[in-house]
């Protein structure tokens, strides 16, 4: 069985997450093996982290909480310094609604109650406690760090993105972040639909229960590219690489190298 479990700490548990047999049966069938990528090149392979801001995490501050989401906070600064190290690229992505969204963006907008448009506005304004990314991210001063104005960070207009990672050579994406199945799995699709390779990470992807997080994975590995665990990644990555992260990983179990700060490690 393709396993892409997880653990997930704070009051709410972390998403259980295996593929279901049936539906790795029809990925083989397909494509003749279980994995699209049994290989990662770190020097051409970049991680995107979406949305993991305080708009959508900080109880009493975000329109829309994802309780999940802290809990995979230590998953995503692993792969992060893994990727880093092995020589890739790592992207934090944040969402920005700026005052005039709703007018800009009216399709989404117009979904929404008016108390709820208000929420959004106020939570993803520039420069407010919402937008800030939360404060346990790893953000290393090379990443780069990115504002989108769409659910996807790679639709035509969201964000430049796209230009930066093709800049740097990129040719496969990890996505992980905040939700699952909003601009999570819509930045992935976009991103497989401009020819990168694509890989949702799945316990470094979160969502508001475990079946919206189940759907959308196990769609996207149907359709679209390839879910694995941190574990799973790291795994395709250098042997040295992968000796320090799981180092790296015996210290966060043990509670040392506790993160503390954006871009500060103990």
């Amino acid at each position: 069985m393709l396993r892409a479990g997880t653990k997930v700490m704070k009051g709410t548990a972390m998403h259980q997450f295996a593929m279901p047999p049936h539906i790795v049966e029809r990925v083989v069938r397909k494509r003749g093996r279980v994995h699209a990528f049994e290989a990662i090149d770190p020097a051409r392979t970049a991680l995107v982290v979406i949305d993991l801001q305080n708009a959508f995490m900080l109880d009493g501050v975000a329109h829309t909480l994802c309780e999940t989401a802290p809990a995979i906070v230590p998953d995503v600064n692993r792969l992060a310094a893994a990727l880093r190290e092995a020589g890739g690229t790592v992207a934090w992505v944040r969402t920005a609604a700026l005052p005039e969204a709703h007018n800009d963006w009216p399709s989404v907008y117009g979904l929404l109650s008016p108390e709820a448009r208000e929420r959004r506005l106020a939570a993803l304004a520039e420069g407010s406690i919402g937008y800030d990314f939360w404060s346990a991210l790893a953000i290393a001063p090379h990443d780069l760090v990115v504002t989108k104005l769409r659910y996807s960070a790679f639709i035509q207009g969201s964000s430049d993105l796209e230009a930066r990672l093709r800049e740097r050579g990129v040719d496969t994406v990890l996505v992980t972040g905040c939700v699952t199945n909003v601009c999570c799995e819509s930045t992935a699709r976009d991103a497989m639909m401009l020819n990168f390779n694509v890989v949702m990470v799945s316990d470094g992807n979160a969502a508001a229960n475990d079946q919206e997080h189940a759907s959308s994975l196990i769609a996207f590995y149907l359709n679209f590219g390839d879910v694995l665990t941190t574990d799973e990644v790291i795994a395709r990555l250098p042997a040295h690489v992968r000796r320090r992260s799981q180092s790296r990983r015996e210290r966060i179990d043990r509670g040392e190298g506790v993160v503390t700060g954006c871009g500060r490690a103990q």
